[in-house]
């Protein structure tokens, strides 16, 4: 998958339901520093609504581990 067409898929992907949260927003709080799972829940407000993270815990775990990856 091309670069533009992940980044627009990455823009329209909601990771926190609740919040309407993309996963454009998570990716960049993870590349800006947040290393942990309450550091990207703290920056985006993730895992604050009715679910109480539920549902998006699990997608940014995958999505910090993606990141160590990376590095």
């Amino acid at each position: 998958m091309s670069d533009l067409n992940q980044e627009v898929l990455d823009k329209l992907t909601k990771v926190c339901i609740c919040k309407a949260i993309p996963r454009s927003t998570i990716k960049r709080v993870i590349s800006e520093g947040a290393a942990s799972l309450e550091k990207v829940q703290k920056a985006t407000g993730a895992g604050s609504g009715p679910c109480g993270g539920r549902r998006c815990t699990p997608k940014i775990l995958e999505l910090l581990e993606a990141s160590n990856k990376d590095k």
